[in-house]
This record gives C-alpha cells, structure tokens and sequence, in this order.
C-alpha cells in the first residue's frame, strides 16, 4: 500500500515536472510578443518617469518643553494660593504627545498657515495662492464664474471667506494631511519630534514647514500660558486701582491735616477724617504690597510657560530631492508588461484547452 502511494507521489512529479516544462517550451514559442511587450513596457515606464515631478522633502525637528514641577517656585506659588489668588500653573499635558502631533495636523493650524504672506517671483501672496499656482488649478477655473474671482490674500481671515473659499480650502487641507504631512516622534526614547513636508515644489515645502512650526508654536504658547497671562492681567489692574486708592488717601490726609492746621485741641472731631485718611493709607499700603508681590510671581509663572517649543533643526536650501529615475522607470515598466503579458497568454491558452 505504502508502495502505490510513493508510486502515485513520484507520478504526479514527474507529471508537474512535465508540465512546468511543456509551459516554458510554449512561451519560448511566444517570445517575439513577451519581448514586443517588454519593449512597449520599458517606453511607457520611461516617458512616466520623465513626466514626474521630483519631491522635495522639508524636515523640522524640536523639542517640547514640559515643565511638571515648579521647582523652588512652588513654596511661592502655594502662599499666593493660601491668600486666595491663583497665579497660574501653565496649561497642564493638554497638547503633549501624541495631541501636539494632532495639533500640527489639524485644519484650523493648517488654514491660518496657508494664509502666511510669502515672497514667489517677486510678489507677495499667500501659501494658498501659492498651492493653487504650482497645481495650476487656475487654468481651469478661468472657464468657471464662481472660481475665477476667488482670491486668497495674504493674512486674510476666515471670516470674511465663502462657502467656496472654505470648500476650496478643504481640499487642499485634505491633500495635505494625507500625502504632503507627516509630524512623528520617529524615537520613543527621543523627545524630539520631527515633521516632515512633502510637495514638488521646493520652496513651498520650505515655506509651509517654517510657517507651520511657527503657527502651531504661537498658538500652542498662548494655550498653554493663557491662564497665566489672564491672572497677570488682573493683577496689574488690581494693583493699578489700590495705587490709585492709596495716592488718593494721601492727598486725603495732607487735606485733612490743612483743614485741621491750628485748630483748638478741644475740637477732636475735626481731626476724625485725617484719621479715617490714615487708616485708609495704611490699609492700601499692605494691600498694595501682597499685590505687587503677587505680580510678581505671576510673571514669573508666565516666563515660565514659555517657549514651550524648542527648535533643533529647520529645513535648509536646497532640499533633500527624489524623483522616478529612468533606469527605474525602464526596468518596472519592462518587467510589468512583460509579466502581465505572460499571464494573459497562459489565460488564453487554457481557455482555449477548456474549449475543445
């Protein structure tokens, strides 16, 4: 038993050995098409690669700073809490990790970068503009009414934008994020985030990668250090009105002691408003001082808070340049026509065997 089924194994063998063979002798009776095929390929993946645009990649690497303790500012900190004023602690992880590379790939930092004014042939447009020059979008809008007077200035807001503003603007954050994007911590073990932007025009990778850094850096500064700023604000303000108060009281008391100058010892009452006066000196004096000191802390805080993104390396002229080579172009597309046409004739050979 065991015999026939060695018997049967070594048949069906040689039977495939016989096949494979029978196939290589018919498509070497084919090779004048597999190399016609070839050919045609190798021309075809010649032209693509002649007609392709090089890429040119901008790479940004920083740093985040993430401050989670305030050090010796934290006894300070804690007696401004005890008197009842909250000086700030900055804006917490809201954008650390993996929500600051979101940040960067959001359509609201992409939008206001794409309005940055940058210089192209000597005239100063946006990087909308620019985006829709060098895809020659233009061209095509010039036979449309509702493209054709659509203009993208420099710093422009969004709220002044139509509903076709907004939806052109859409589809160029669409092709962004997807192919021209890319913001990764390429080292876990490294905090250093790199940012990658990718586009056939040189100076637009250049100038969309500097001015997205500086967009997302402005905006994430003012996030995190907004609590901090506001509390400055109000007690600056505080601490001009008590100082006001208390240069009133002053002049209050100098008048009060003009009014009471040689006045008859018996007459006490005259003397209560330069005391009240006094009183209110001394109260504004100390109210003053917890201020000043409070505000002083608070901008220590709000030095604190920033920079909170630190920048290792920019994109530098000229940059890193790939393009579909034409050797590439000459081997793939030989390779793919001729493989695909192997395929095709041994389809149609068995479709033929399938129909005798």
């Amino acid at each position: 038993m065991e015999k026939k089924n060695v018997e049967r194994d070594e048949i069906s063998l040689k039977e495939l050995i016989e096949k494979v063979k029978e196939w290589y002798r018919y498509l070497l009776t084919q090779w004048k098409i597999i190399l016609i095929a070839g050919l045609i390929g190798a021309i075809l993946g010649l032209a693509y690669s002649l007609t392709q645009k090089p890429i040119y990649t901008a790479t940004l690497k920083f740093a985040l700073e993430d401050e989670k303790s305030g050090g010796g500012l934290g006894g300070a900190l804690g007696l401004a809490s005890s008197f009842g004023i909250d000086v700030g602690g900055g804006g917490g992880s809201i954008f650390s990790g993996s929500n600051l590379t979101e940040l960067f790939k959001s359509r609201l930092m992409v939008e206001q970068t794409l309005m940055t004014p940058v210089s192209v042939n000597g005239k100063v447009i946006s990087l909308a503009e620019m985006y829709i020059q060098n895809n020659k979008w233009r061209d095509s809008w010039n036979d449309s009414p509702k493209f054709k007077n659509i203009q993208f200035l420099p710093k422009a807001e969004h709220k002044y934008f139509t509903r076709v503003h907004d939806s052109i603007l859409g589809v160029i954050y669409e092709n962004l994020s997807k192919s021209s994007l890319s913001v990764a911590q390429k080292d876990k073990e490294i905090a250093i985030t790199s940012m990658d932007v990718v586009s056939n025009n040189e100076l637009f990778s250049l100038y969309f990668c500097e001015a997205l850094a500086r967009q997302v850096g402005k905006f994430y500064v003012d996030t995190k250090s907004k609590k901090a700023r506001e509390n400055m604000r109000i007690l600056e303000h505080q601490v001009d009105s008590v100082r006001s108060e208390l240069n009133s009281a002053i002049t209050g008391v100098a008048v009060a002691n003009d009014n009471t100058f040689n006045l008859n010892p018996a007459l006490n009452v005259r003397r209560a408003p330069s005391v009240r006066r006094q009183v209110d000196v001394q109260a504004n004096t100390a109210i003053l001082t917890e201020l000043v000191k409070q505000s002083e802390l608070a901008k220590v805080t709000l030095r604190k808070e920033t920079p909170l993104i630190q920048v290792i390396d920019r994109p530098i002229l000229p940059l890193k340049k790939e393009r579909f080579g034409k050797v590439k172009g000459l081997i793939l597309g030989s390779f793919l026509f001729g493989f695909l046409t192997v395929l095709f004739i041994i389809a149609r050979r068995l479709l033929k065997g399938l129909t005798v």
